[in-house]
């Protein structure tokens, strides 16, 4: 046993869609814990991945990306987001080396400004395999004089660059006070929203243009069995009849394999068999239903105008 006093605390990681939040959670953690795909806004929900390092317990908020919100989901998103900023010890905003500051991020350090006041905030470049050191050194510069940023980390979430050096930092600067999760414990989320986030991942990842963003997957029921494995009932909903015929595929192809690479993903996490019985339901309001936004964790008053 040591005499270090254990420290637990949030950390919120903040910034446009795709900036890298997600990929950054999941190697924080070790475990896949939050969506990653090529597609932006895929993280709805406050997903919350928790990490060890020492004494250190560090709660991860993956927010979803902020940007412009144009409906009632992506307003309870941004809500979502924001309300992670102020729940947290600590802020790291994440922007992308390639692509700078853009009119998002510079949207971004406004409201940082009035939200993060008396917090802790961070700069993480991700993304610096993408440019040369010149350019890396100009927007680190243009950053901290744009923002009072405690600390900038160069890193590359994907390949696990500077990862190693964000995490012990942040583990300095947690509160001291016990965990506030068991050391086993990787996700605060329930089993069934992370079996339902791994299945809309894999309709994002097979489907194009708008239609991922006009359906949801919902976990019906998990029935535990005797033998060790677990039955997963559930539902995709989507807006109208053509959407479901594109999320079945010919002769259902679509979904079987959909439903054949959630199973396996699930069996790696869960380390057990699953039986995995996936529904499409056509539900055209879905959107403006409040029960939706509670089985992501949004506050559906939130996407009010």
């Amino acid at each position: 046993m040591t005499d270090t006093p254990q420290r637990a605390g949030f950390v919120a990681l903040i910034g446009e869609p795709n900036a890298g939040k997600s990929t950054l959670l999941n190697r924080m953690v070790g475990a896949k814990v939050s969506i990653v795909t090529h597609k932006v806004q895929t993280t709805r929900a406050r997903i919350r991945g928790v990490a060890i390092e020492g004494q250190s317990q560090i709660v991860f908020v993956d927010t979803p990306g902020l940007f412009a919100p144009k409906r009632r989901l992506d307003r309870a998103m941004v809500a979502a987001a924001w309300g992670g900023v102020s729940d947290a010890d600590v802020v790291v905003l994440m922007i992308e080396a390639h692509r700078g500051i853009t009119k998002g991020v510079e949207a971004i350090l406004e409201r940082l400004s009035d939200v993060a006041k008396g917090r802790t905030v961070a700069l993480a470049i991700n993304k610096i395999d993408r440019v040369e050191a010149p350019v890396l050194l100009g927007l680190t510069q243009e950053m901290n004089e744009r923002f009072p940023f405690v600390e900038t980390f160069l890193i590359s979430a994907e390949k696990g660059h500077g990862a190693n050096t964000l995490r012990k930092w942040l583990a300095d600067r947690m509160p001291e006070e016990p965990w506030l999760y068991p050391e086993d414990q990787i996700a605060d989320l329930p089993m069934r929203m992370i079996a339902a986030e791994i299945t809309r991942e894999k309709l994002t990842l097979r489907l194009h243009q708008e239609l991922p963003y006009q359906l949801t997957v919902e976990t019906e029921n998990w029935e535990e069995r005797k033998d060790g494995s677990c039955k997963v009932d559930q539902i995709v909903y989507v807006m109208r009849d053509g959407h479901k015929g594109i999320v079945l595929g010919n002769r259902g192809e679509t979904i079987k394999a959909v439903g054949k690479a959630a199973r396996e993903e699930l069996v790696e996490f869960l380390g057990r068999k699953v039986h995995l019985f996936i529904q499409v339901k056509v539900r055209p309001g879905w959107l403006e239903e409040s029960e939706r936004y509670s089985e992501m964790g949004l506050n559906f008053k939130d996407g009010n105008e």
